[in-house]
C-alpha cells in the first residue's frame, strides 16, 4: 500500500507521522513523507530550508520507533502546503494521504478552508485526518451514512485499507420526522408524537438495511443506528456519547458558491470534532 503522509515537523504532524507509520507496518507498504517549503521567499532561504528539511525527514526516519523496518521516501517540495501535498499524491497514487490537524487561521479558514480541507476538496485520494495519539487499530469507529453511493464508497475504502473493521463500526444515519413540527402545532399529545417519531426511527433503521443490502454490504456485522436530527447534530452527539476513535465520512460533489454557501458536512467535522476522520471523496472525481 502507497501512503502520502504531509508534515510540518509540528507536534500535530508528528501524531500523523506515527499514525501513518503503524499503519504501514500492517502490510507491505511504503511512505511518502512530504514536506512542503514556502516558496513565495528569496530562492537562497528556500534552498537552505529544502536542505533543512530534507536533514530533518531523514533524522525522523532513522530515530521514530514507528517507523524502523518501513520503506519511506522523504520528499521535499516547494509551493503552497495543499497544492505540494497534491502534486505528489498524483505523482504516487497513494491509497491513502495521512495528515494532522492544522492549526486554525480564523477568517481564512473560514472563507478558504484549512490546509486538509483545501486537499480534501481538490483531490481524488482518502484523507485521514489525524487529531489523537496514534494507535495501532482504530477500535471504535462510527459511520455516518446519508444512503448514497458516496457513503457507500466510504465504508469500502474504510474497510479495503483495514482503518475499519466492521465487528468495530457503527453505521449512523440521521433522520428528520418530518410530520413533528405539525403535530406539535396542532397540539397532539407528546405520546402521540413519540410514537410517531418511533415509527419513522424504525422506517429510518429499515431504509438503512436496505441501503447497505443494495450496496453489497449487507451481509457484514454492523451495529446500525438512526437517530433524529439533523445530520452534523447527530454526528456530534454520537462522537461525545460514544467517543470513537475514528470517524468515516464520503464527500460530494459540491463546488463554488455552492459550497461555499451550504458548507460541508465532512468539512464541519474535519474542522471541529477532536476525533480521527476518514474523508473518502466520490469514485472518479
Amino acid at each position: 500500500m502507497n501512503i502520502v503522509v504531509a508534515t510540518d515537523f509540528s507536534t500535530r504532524s508528528n501524531r500523523a507521522l506515527r499514525q501513518a507509520g503503524l499503519l504501514a507496518q500492517t502490510g507491505d507498504a511504503q511512505l511518502h513523507i512530504i514536506h512542503v517549503v514556502d516558496e513565495d521567499q528569496p530562492a537562497d532561504l528556500v534552498r537552505v530550508e529544502e536542505r533543512e528539511a530534507t536533514r530533518v525527514l531523514e533524522e525522523q526516519i532513522a530515530s521514530m520507533p514507528q517507523l524502523r523496518g518501513i520503506r519511506c521516501n522523504p520528499v521535499v517540495t516547494t509551493g503552497h502546503a495543499f497544492d505540494g501535498i497534491l502534486r505528489t499524491a498524483e505523482s504516487v497514487d497513494p491509497e491513502l494521504i495521512v495528515m494532522g490537524q492544522h492549526r486554525k487561521q480564523g477568517l481564512l479558514d473560514m472563507f478558504v478552508g484549512t490546509t486538509i480541507e483545501r486537499v480534501v476538496r481538490g483531490g481524488r485520494h482518502p484523507v485521514l485526518m489525524v487529531n489523537n495519539e496514534a494507535q495501532r487499530n482504530y477500535e471504535r469507529v462510527v459511520v455516518p451514512v446519508d444512503m448514497s453511493e458516496v457513503s457507500a464508497n466510504a465504508i469500502r475504502v474504510a474497510l479495503s485499507t483495514g482503518l475499519m473493521r466492521e465487528d468495530a463500526a457503527t453505521i449512523l444515519h440521521a433522520f428528520a420526522p418530518l410530520g413533528k413540527s405539525r403535530m406539535i402545532s396542532a397540539g397532539a399529545h407528546p405520546a402521540t408524537i413519540n410514537e410517531y417519531v418511533r415509527s419513522e426511527n424504525e422506517m429510518a433503521l429499515a431504509e438503512l438495511t436496505e441501503f447497505l443490502v443494495a450496496s453489497g454490504l449487507g451481509s457484514r456485522r454492523w451495529s446500525l443506528r438512526a437517530e433524529e436530527g439533523s445530520p452534523m447534530q447527530v454526528i456530534s452527539g454520537a462522537v461525545s456519547r460514544a467517543r470513537p476513535d475514528l470517524l468515516v465520512m464520503g464527500t460530494h460533489n459540491r463546488t463554488g458558491l455552492s459550497r461555499a454557501l451550504i458548507g460541508s458536512v465532512t468539512e464541519e467535522a474535519l474542522r471541529s470534532l477532536k476525533v480521527d476522520v476518514l474523508a473518502v471523496p466520490p469514485v472518479g472525481r
